[in-house]
């Protein structure tokens, strides 16, 4: 599996509200491979397979971050998170702080007096948004000197994602969520490309903050197939090599009628998969649905481990994934 284009993608900043780039991206790297894509009002890509789409295929580029909130008295920065951070493994993390002129600044995301030669109850500390920082990467003691950088409230933070690909096949990575449902975006316009199908890729932007894919489909569109992490831990079912195939999450349960095609197709196939349950979870397809689209939805995505912290998934998990994508198609609209 050449996994290149995740890479990029990865690499990319896109918290919510800042997702441009990202976007041009996938729009570029679908227009190279003769397709004809679009930006929704919104900035959502869109992408018809074949004429007069039945299934949309969704995931989202959007991914958690930062916003700059206020400037502190010693040149350091508060900022309000961006989709829901795991604290405390975000802590540490390098950041780029992008500028309303354009400019970059490099900085750390930092407990308050976090040196432990100075402050030793550091570690016991509860992480709190209201409590952490932005050392930016910069001679700036005062306000006044960050003003003088043009840094200021509005200002997107991005984590740095440190992308690292294992021999054993794991992708461990901040942003698998959901990046990696992306790259199988990717992965189907590259096998479908020539085929004519009525399926339509739609990679929302604004997933995090809990309204991507409300709208902007093509009329026509009866079923949505929302691609989205898979929770792995305790009590969960779903594990990094897997596909999950989502019965309910916290937003209600999925479509019967897909799942239980799903399930037949991945036993038919066989595709390495499990059913489940994410107790604190919601979608693309929860959006789409109390938006009022009158479509079906069905939820699956490869197992992603340590969900909005530093995340891992595995090549054989996003590989069933596509799979599973390709078996659906196949069976009903190729």
């Amino acid at each position: 599996m050449d996994t290149q284009l995740l890479r990029d993608l990865v690499n990319i900043d896109s918290p919510s509200g800042y997702t441009q780039e990202a976007c041009q991206f996938v729009y570029d790297t679908l227009s190279e491979w003769g397709l004809k894509p679009d930006f929704t009002a919104k900035g959502a890509v869109v992408c018809n397979l074949g004429a007069n789409p039945k299934l949309v295929v969704a995931a989202h580029v959007d991914t958690l971050g930062g916003i700059v909130s206020h400037l502190n008295p010693n040149g350091t920065l508060r900022i309000s998170n961006v989709g829901g951070l795991l604290l405390p493994s975000f802590e540490g993390s390098y950041v780029r702080v992008h500028t309303l002129s354009g400019k970059t600044y490099t900085g750390t995301f930092l407990l308050d007096n976090p040196a432990i030669h100075v402050n030793r109850e550091s570690g016991a500390k509860k992480r709190e948004i209201t409590n952490m920082h932005i050392r930016i990467d910069e001679e700036v003691e005062n306000l006044e000197d960050l003003q003088k950088l043009g840094v200021s409230i509005g200002d997107f933070v991005c984590f740095e994602p440190h992308y690292t690909e294992t021999p054993s096949g794991f992708i461990k990575s901040k942003f698998m969520d959901n990046k990696a449902s992306c790259f199988v975006l990717f992965e189907l316009a590259r096998l479908l490309k020539d085929k004519q199908v009525p399926v339509q890729l739609f990679f929302s932007n604004y997933e995090e903050v809990g309204h991507g894919a409300a709208t902007g489909y093509a009329d026509s569109i009866e079923e949505m197939l929302c691609l989205d992490m898979a929770v792995v831990g305790d009590q969960q079912a779903g594990r990094e090599t897997l596909c999950s195939i989502c019965a309910k999450d916290s937003s209600g349960p999925y479509d019967y009628g897909m799942r239980k095609e799903l399930v037949r197709l991945a036993e038919q196939k066989k595709i390495a998969y499990c059913q489940d349950i994410y107790p604190f979870y919601g979608s693309d397809g929860s959006a789409a649905l109390r938006a009022g689209n009158d479509f079906r939805v069905g939820l699956i995505g490869m197992g992603v481990s340590a969900s909005h912290g530093i995340e891992r998934t595995h090549k054989k998990g996003i590989q069933a994934t596509i799979d599973l994508c390709m078996a659906y198609i196949e069976e009903n609209y190729g």
